[in-house]
């Protein structure tokens, strides 16, 4: 019955000063603060989204 879930490994790389005011909400919204801060994250549609919006500021591992 319980279905796995994928997992994201994110990790903030660069800085989300300067940045266009919808990636710093992306940012926000994962849950990321701080460079090198680093937030696991189920891999559902909202999520990718988010990360795929800021791909450029960001690492991210499959789990």
């Amino acid at each position: 019955m319980n279905k796995k879930v994928k997992k994201l490994r994110v990790k903030l790389v660069k800085s989300q000063f300067g940045r266009i005011k919808k990636h710093r909400a992306c940012i926000a919204g994962i849950g990321l603060k701080k460079i090198n801060q680093v937030v696991e994250l189920d891999a559902t549609p909202e999520n990718l989204g988010m990360v795929n919006k800021i791909r450029y500021l960001v690492n991210v591992e499959e789990l």
